[in-house]
């Protein structure tokens, strides 16, 4: 890589700052643009090797002064120009400066380090269940299946025919570590693998077990009875833990994560810890006032309907909604009227209601709401 930049300027340090400053501000940028904890910037490969080389550079006197003096072409006539061209991966190149076992104790994990062979935690699992509203307003019980990579009955997990002995892997010597040598423009570079042969356990099977074939794992699909708290909403997710994968050599199983889907009802919409529904009433019931019966989670429930209630008006029925998750107190029922005109009219029914009409005033029809009112009214903004 030829960089074009200035190397003072790609570590963002004055010219005349020392080794430590230079130190700590590749070490910075190095933490900010490795590519494996900074997925989302397509360039951070890139970045991160213009600060490689500019570290590599200018922490080095002799290189340095040369750089100070003719720039890159200098480096280049002088035969001090950076070469990255022998790293397979940047991996390397960061290896190169900081070695393997993490950069700056708190990268073990996002750099590949961490001792091989140790145990592992299992991974989680996540399944989907669907409930009804009205199972999530009373709480119940489900049952999901999984796949999940279980520990070996047979083996109990450490991939020997029982009866038979565990010896030292001869490919890695009980290490669960492979190191191989490069030369590089650093010097020779000394890197650890996982052991192809005891997948980094340091030990393997005399005689494999038949069940599982030396894995000391294997795939099951386990069925797992899950208690859904009254009041869950759609979506939200419960934990069961220890129900995952099983972890490698000793380590713990992962977590079990359901997540609750709750079907819809025709009957209501939810909002939040509140139900609301629709109920039709005729416009002469809804001007002279009557009781109807409206639906609810525990069945149907009577509700007065107050003379002169309005299209869209809305009326509560307290502590008739959803319970509140791990809480004591339930949310409410918010039941919309719909005044319904009838369209159909005997001459009987017509000449009521032209009478009716014939005998309405303006005092009749009027109300305190302004035109804005109305239309908020209108379109069920309340």
């Amino acid at each position: 890589m030829s960089a074009t930049r200035d190397y003072y300027e790609v570590l963002g340090v004055s010219r005349d700052a020392d080794d430590a400053a230079i130190k700590k501000a590749f070490r910075r940028l190095a933490r900010e643009l490795h590519p494996d904890v900074n997925r989302h910037d397509p360039s951070a490969e890139d970045k991160f090797k213009q600060a490689a080389e500019a570290y590599e550079v200018l922490s080095d006197p002799e290189r340095r002064a040369t750089y100070d003096r003719y720039g890159h072409e200098g480096l280049r006539t002088g035969g001090y120009a950076p070469n990255f061209d022998t790293f397979g991966s940047v991996a390397d190149i960061f290896e190169a400066f900081f070695g393997g076992g993490g950069f700056g104790g708190g990268f073990g994990g996002a750099f590949g380090g961490g001792r091989p062979g140790g145990a592992v935690q299992g991974g989680d699992v996540a399944v989907t269940a669907e409930i009804s509203l009205a199972d999530a307003a009373h709480g119940s019980s489900v049952e999901v299946s999984y796949e999940a990579v279980v520990a070996c009955e047979h083996c109990r997990g450490n991939g020997a025919e029982p009866g038979t002995p565990i010896e030292t892997c001869p490919r890695c010597q009980g290490s669960g570590q492979l190191r191989t040598v490069s030369r590089t423009p650093f010097g020779q570079m000394v890197r650890a693998t996982v052991c192809d042969q005891c997948a980094g356990d340091g030990r393997v099977a005399r005689e494999p077990c038949h069940v599982c074939r030396g894995r000391g794992r294997r795939v099951e699909r386990p069925r797992v009875s899950v208690d859904v708290p009254a009041g869950i909403g759609d979506g939200q997710r419960i934990r069961i833990a220890g129900r995952g994968h099983a972890g490698e050599r000793g380590g713990p199983s992962g977590d079990l994560y359901v997540l609750i889907r709750v079907r819809e009802d025709s009957r209501f919409l939810r909002d939040g810890d509140d139900l609301i529904t629709v109920v039709d009433v005729s416009a002469p019931l809804a001007a002279l006032g009557t009781t109807v019966e409206v639906p609810t989670v525990d069945g149907q429930a009577e509700l007065e309907i107050p003379a002169g209630t309005q299209p869209h008006d809305q009326l509560v029925v307290r502590g008739a909604g959803m319970p509140t998750l791990r809480g004591r107190r339930s949310g409410d029922l918010r039941v919309v009227v719909n005044v319904v005109t009838p369209r159909q009219l005997s001459r009987g029914q017509r000449e009521l209601y032209e009478r009716l009409a014939d005998s309405m005033t303006d005092h009749n029809l009027r109300t305190d709401e302004g035109v804005f009112g109305k239309l908020r009214r209108a379109f069920g903004h309340h």
